[in-house]
């Protein structure tokens, strides 16, 4: 046992890191914990406060729920408190609680279910038809997510029946299947994108999207495990309530099961751990509940934590085996990632025989050498991982990752400070797709029709290499595509003769080079009126322009040196392409000042806000900091617009900002 002056150090470090994770898991939806690293750090910490109670603060993260409401929704105060479960690792741990439960005067019988992972969710109806839907948030205040919830084509917006309960708020897992996360992270692949570390962290932030649209897009759905309120009709147990819910035409929790004892609820929760790696989708344990609400009411919670309920989390499975080879792949983006293959064994019931290590740095950090014996694990049941060695082959050598790339031969280099090895050619095979991909997007093109699907058919019948194929397509070719017909063909050849009067600075972003984003393209266009300019640019000549520095000026440099470059943007000329800043003329009205556009403007986006910042000489920031002059703030502006006013920003309305626009510089 630490001494007291330990543990209370022990405690702070503990809290700084669950915070820390805290804040990742549940407001920026990007873990860096897996589960059981995360609840090994929150039991520690309930150990040492058990011993040492005098510890024990209103602020620990053993006395609050979840995360914080992000400002980007409006908040909802639940009526009711969305409490999180008391977690068990062992079966001894379920006795202890049903003991608890026993030594409180009741005989429980008890429902166990599945425990989906996933984002928890409020579903609020009147009458039968969806009125609100919330975040848990804290517990206590959680984020509005009605529109969201309404674009979700699986959660019903009207309760089936002739007589719908007059009010019923239930609580539910939102998660996203395993076949839509994996469709879903090829696709962010292709854009370019980092894709979604897993399905829960998907879910998290498919949910939590500005655009309505995006939501309803991601296939995600909901399994209702709780009734928080009703008014209208009488409920007694929790298996009446699910069975209440699923006549409603509810989806609720996907296997309940009531049982008399502790001992059934342990043989239930080793079945459905023997069947877990058949469901499609993710869950991170099971939940044994009090099935009386009588009982219930009268063994209460604790400050976090309800007593007549408790969720046992299954330990990682973990198998060894022997690795076989190291793949190496070139991603859409020109990332080489390697792969390990090894001898098939069987994880969480279904057999793997390959896992991603990321990068280089991962396999050095793990020692890998072909021939070891190594230890293989699935990451949130779903994604195969190495997580370290064994032992070493006799005569092993550290592996080493390819210095060219194995997919054009073209050297690989390392990116601003990137882990990652990256090939640049940007005529590189492995790459065409997603080049292309980019090159028709909206802000890039805007090529309409070009979306993902018509690309890779493009790329994989070999008629699309590189961007300039796009404008040599036949009427012909496009008809052998699925799903083309006259008119589709028609159209998207028309759009894409469209695109070739384009400005400047769409085709420079559309080139893809890396480090410049759309409003950097815009710079480099007006700055050097002509393609040809641009591309005999020096370092020194584009560190000239506002807001840049050394590093993006090398990327364009490096960019227009390669021998595919050249050739690409000669064809592109030759096929009619615009090569010219067509621009309006830059005024300077905003020279020297820093501004950021935050909320809903009532007439302008906000791209289109911070257009005109650039247009005028400003620089148009993502943060607000002491060098922000102005703040345009539109509706639900939030924390931007409080870091404004605690630091005595100026904050403009769109009408503030677009006179100031207006206004003609004073005359000397």
């Amino acid at each position: 046992m630490l001494e007291l002056e330990q543990a209370k150090k022990r405690v702070q470090e503990l809290r700084g890191l669950i915070d820390y994770n805290n804040h990742l898991y549940y407001d920026q939806d990007a873990p860096e914990l897996e589960d059981f690293q995360y609840d090994a750090l929150t039991r520690e910490l309930r150990e040492l406060e058990a011993a040492y109670p005098e510890l024990v603060t209103p602020d620990s993260p053993t006395q609050r729920v979840g995360g914080a409401p992000s400002s980007r929704f409006a908040k909802v105060t639940h009526a009711v408190k969305m409490e999180s479960l008391l977690d068990a690792f062992s079966y001894e741990e379920l006795r202890d609680f049903d003991r608890r439960v026993r030594d409180a005067g009741m005989e429980p019988e008890y429902v166990v279910e599945i425990k989906i992972d996933g984002l928890s969710c409020s579903l609020e109806y009147e009458n039968g038809q969806l009125v609100r839907a919330s975040t848990r948030g804290d517990g206590v205040v959680g984020e509005d997510v009605t529109e969201n919830v309404r674009a979700i084509r699986s959660i019903p917006k009207t309760l089936k029946g002739d007589n719908p309960p007059a009010y019923l708020e239930v609580r539910g897992e939102v998660y996203m299947p395993h076949d839509v996360f994996q469709k879903l992270c090829e696709e962010q692949e292709l854009q370019g994108a980092a894709p979604f570390k897993n399905p829960r962290n998907a879910a998290a932030g498919s949910l939590r999207q500005k655009d309505p649209k995006v939501t309803g897009s991601r296939g995600l759905r909901i399994f209702l495990f709780n009734v928080q309120q009703v008014r209208g009709v009488e409920l007694t147990s929790h298996a009446q309530s699910l069975d209440y819910l699923r006549a409603l035409g509810l989806p609720v929790s996907p296997r309940y099961h009531l049982v008399r004892d502790i001992d059934a609820a342990i043989t239930e929760i080793e079945q459905i751990g023997q069947e877990r790696a058949a469901l499609g989708f993710d869950m991170d344990g099971a939940v044994i509940k009090v099935d009386s609400f009588a009982q219930r009411r009268q063994l209460g919670s604790t400050a976090k934590f309800p007593r007549w309920a408790i969720a046992f989390k299954y330990p990682p499975e973990v198998k060894e085996t022997r690795l076989l080879d190291i793949e190496i792949n070139v991603g859409r983006t020109g990332v080489l990632t390697p792969t390990a293959s090894f001898e098939p064994v069987t994880l969480a019931g279904t057999t793997v025989s390959r896992a991603t290590l990321h990068n280089g740095e991962i396999i050095q950090q793990l020692g890998l050498c072909i021939g070891d014996t190594i230890q293989v694990r699935k990451a949130g049941e779903i994604i195969p991982e190495v997580t370290g060695v064994v032992r070493h082959a006799e005569g092993a050598e550290p592996y080493r990752m390819p210095t060219v790339c194995p997919s054009c031969g073209a050297p690989v280099v390392h990116l601003d400070d990137e882990v990652a090895l990256r090939c640049i050619n940007p005529e590189c095979p492995a790459q065409a797709l997603r080049n292309l991909i980019h090159f028709a997007s909206r802000d890039a093109m805007d090529i309409d029709g070009l979306g993902v699907a018509v690309c890779t058919q493009l790329v994989d019948k070999g008629l699309v290499r590189t961007a300039a194929d796009l404008y040599t397509l036949t009427r012909e070719q496009l008809l052998t595509l699925e799903k083309f017909k006259e008119k589709k063909a028609g159209n998207l050849l028309e759009a894409i003769a469209r695109s070739k009067q384009n400005n400047l600075d769409r085709l420079v972003f559309a080139l893809g080079i890396h480090n410049i984003g759309d409003k950097a393209a815009a710079q480099l266009a007006e700055h050097f009126g002509a393609m040809e300019a641009l591309q005999g640019a020096s370092v020194e000549e584009i560190c000239t322009i506002n807001g840049f520095g050394e590093l993006m000026a090398q990327s364009v440099v490096e960019f227009f040196a390669k021998e595919g470059t050249t050739d690409l943007v000669r064809r592109l000329r030759e096929l009619g392409l615009n090569m010219r800043w067509q621009g309006e003329p830059r005024t300077d009205r905003l020279a020297g000042l820093t501004l950021v556009v935050t909320g809903t403007l009532p007439t302008l986006s906000r791209k289109e806000a911070e257009a005109l910042i650039v247009k005028n000489g400003g620089k148009a920031a993502g943060s607000v900091s002491k060098k922000t002059a102005y703040v345009v703030a539109g509706e639900a502006a939030g924390s931007k617009l409080t870091k404004a006013q605690e630091l005595g920003v100026p904050v403009l309305s769109e009408a503030e900002f677009l006179a100031m626009l207006e206004e003609k510089p004073a005359e000397a």
